[in-house]
């Protein structure tokens, strides 16, 4: 697949501080997620794909074209900003309407357009008479997302979406995403919330300090990720004699107990060397064990891996 997004040693810079330092990478089509601690460069990253900022140097294209004082291709993106960006006096449908005209929907169409959009994105009709001012976050979150997809773009770009909202409504917005990747939307979406990425994306896109740490497919770069510490807990009968019997048999690097839980969390050397070993080494502890769990290769200790 073509790229929707491309960077070529892209930099920008405010005085002498930098929010991106010659960065290149590709984003393909699709729901990517888009990570990095405060200060990484994600906000310049976003206002440089959504035509806000221009790039002090190197060169950022979306869908081919350059978004800096391109109207034409700015029409294609739909974005959504952090911070709780609408009108407090206003009510949805009315502050959609405005925007529907300004964006060129037919008249005739406007009304049933914005009400087909606020049922899209689970905005329950008894709060459409209500003025924005009077919405919890995640109201406001939903109506956000409302106005990103009015003029039904190409690429949605998302800036932290999920905050305020409830696990219901984040699972509602997940499948909304889910929804337009599947009518072929492209999602790139920013968020602190690293499970809900791990689970919406398949590819992420990692920055810190301005700089690209990891892109693609998340099953990719856990692979490509060198020297992998490998971390379990068990949930067993006897942890203290599950650890002695293991860290004998030299395949940990380390663990810890937490006995009145029956929990031991280990640490493994050579991950495919233990799991080898795995069935074995269990047997003859002669502890039983009532549950795996590993967290090592989730999106969370990715991030932490390659940022610290």
């Amino acid at each position: 697949m073509n790229a929707i997004i491309q960077a070529r040693k892209l930099s920008r810079w405010y005085g002498l501080v930098m929010g991106l330092n010659n960065v290149s990478f590709e984003v393909e089509p699709g729901l990517t997620g888009l990570m990095g601690p405060n200060g990484a460069g994600k906000s310049t990253l976003i206002s440089i794909i959504t035509g806000q900022l221009q790039p002090s140097s190197g060169d950022l294209t979306v869908f081919g074209e350059r978004p800096w004082n391109n109207p034409r291709l700015i029409r294609r993106l739909g974005y959504c900003p952090e911070g709780e960006a609408v009108p407090k006096e206003l009510r949805p449908l009315d502050w959609l309407q405005g925007l529907a005209y300004v964006s060129g929907i037919p008249a005739p169409d406007v009304r049933r357009r914005c009400e087909a959009i606020l049922d899209r994105v689970a905005l329950p009709r008894e709060h459409w008479s209500k003025r924005m001012g009077q919405y919890s976050k995640g109201m406001k979150q939903r109506v956000k997302l409302a106005q990103g997809l009015l003029h039904g773009p190409d690429l949605l770009v998302l800036d932290e979406p999920m905050n305020g909202l409830d696990p219901m409504g984040r699972q509602e917005m997940g499948l909304i995403l889910k929804e337009l990747v599947g009518q072929g939307v492209s999602v790139l979406i920013s968020s602190h919330i690293l499970v809900e990425l791990e689970a919406l994306c398949k590819s992420i896109l990692i920055l810190n300090w301005g700089r690209v740490l990891a892109s693609g497919d998340q099953k990719d770069i856990r692979d490509d990720i060198k020297n992998w510490s490998e971390e379990l807990t068990v949930h067993c009968d006897a942890p203290e004699k599950l650890a002695r019997h293991l860290f004998d048999a030299g395949v940990l690097s380390g663990f810890d107990l937490d006995e009145p839980n029956g929990l031991l969390r280990i640490r493994v050397k050579e991950a495919a060397s233990f799991y080898e070993r795995w069935t074995g080494l269990l047997l003859d502890s002669q502890v039983a064990v009532y549950g795996i769990q590993s967290e090592s290769r989730s999106l969370k200790n990715i991030f932490d891996k390659v940022t610290t």
